[in-house]
């Protein structure tokens, strides 16, 4: 197990430095040029890189330096294929917002104003090229192909679990238009997207699109960067999707801070929070949300009914692949949380009993 991390991570070594000199598509492009010049007036940009609004709390944080070399539980993928239901999502009617869940963070939202598609990941893995961070069995079964018409791709950062060359090589031509936080705009341009179908959004700026979803970009606390030198050269953000009354929220990645209570205040209540539960280490307490925090992120935001995303098909993580689901259920109940769990694959629509099918509990 050692060497194999070793060997992981002299393979990501290369992969970077042919990344710099143009060679591996699939790792985009950062923004350049006067693109550049225009941020310097961004409130969030800064010494050439963008900066999270919270103050850092992790400096102190006692970091596992070797945690990589160290063995991981045999329960970090599960035993058996991760249980899916087929559904024909070009037929799928949708009455009211109707989410559809992909594992991971790739989500389908359908609304009588359009059609949503969330940071798809349908390429089976989570890296540069095949064979990094493989999907697990049972989370293969959707493809680009399956997927309907879309009204607007959205886009929560550029980290590869999230922002999937292969798939949107793919699903180009069905995209209407991409709602990116600002400088993913250079990779999607670099990947053959129309400029004119892209918008940037800086935090709290927001949209309407034609067939009358509305779409703010509002503050997460992550990172971003897709080889090892270019941190923080673009954006992240969380998002909040409103069509007709009904309002969705959306965390992409982030840790727990301020901004949960602050988005809460000014744009809650929610009909549903799509939260981020899983793929946490010790070693970035700060960039994504500890185990119970992501009930306690709920309660913040106001929302009414809180599903969890960013788990159940890809290893990120040195903890077993069920566990964040297990530990969040018991502390939602304490603070009084509704949980909507549905299988990939399952549409859940707005209005309708939650999802709470054990399915997961196997390793």
């Amino acid at each position: 197990m050692k060497h194999s991390w070793l060997n992981l991570g002299i393979a990501s070594l290369l992969i970077t430095a042919i990344a710099a000199c143009g060679l591996v598509r699939s790792v985009g492009r950062k923004p350049q040029g006067e693109i550049l010049a225009g941020y310097d007036t961004l409130h969030n940009y800064k010494n050439g890189s963008f900066q999270n609004t919270g103050q850092r709390l992790d400096s102190a944080v006692d970091r596992q330096r070797w945690l990589f070399l160290k063995s991981r539980p045999g329960t970090k993928r599960p035993s058996a294929a991760v249980p899916f239901i087929k559904t024909d999502l070009k037929t799928l009617k949708a009455s009211t917002p109707t989410i559809v869940w992909f594992g991971h963070s790739s989500i389908l939202i359908k609304t009588e104003q359009g059609n949503i598609l969330i940071d798809p990941v349908f390429s089976n893995h989570a890296g540069p090229v095949p064979g990094f961070v493989t999907a697990f069995k049972g989370t293969k079964e959707y493809k680009a192909e399956d997927m309907p018409p879309i009204d607007v791709l959205v886009i929560s950062h550029d980290h590869y679990d999230h922002l999937d060359y292969r798939t949107l090589k793919k699903l180009k031509s069905r995209i209407k238009m991409a709602v990116v936080p600002v400088g993913i705009g250079a990779d999607l341009i670099y990947w053959g997207f129309d400029p004119k179908k892209i918008i940037e959004l800086n935090w709290t700026q927001d949209v309407t699109l034609p067939g009358g979803l509305h779409i703010t970009a509002t503050p997460a606390q992550h990172k971003s960067n897709r080889t090892f030198g270019s941190t923080n050269k673009t954006l992240w953000a969380s998002y909040i999707i409103q069509s007709g009354p009904y309002k969705i929220f959306y965390s992409g990645d982030g840790g727990y801070g301020p901004h949960f209570k602050q988005i809460g205040n000014k744009y809650g209540p929610f009909d549903l929070a799509l939260l981020e539960c899983g793929q946490f280490s010790p070693n970035w307490p700060w960039t994504h949300l500890v185990f119970g925090e992501t009930a306690k992120a709920a309660i913040d935001l106001q929302a009414n009914l809180l599903q969890p995303v960013h788990w159940g098909k890809f290893v990120e993580a040195d903890h077993p692949w069920n566990e964040a689901i297990k530990k969040l259920i018991p502390t939602a109940e304490k603070l009084g949380v509704p949980l909507n769990i549905p299988r990939i694959g399952e549409p859940y629509a707005l209005g309708d009993e939650p999802k709470t099918d054990v399915w997961w509990d196997f390793y």
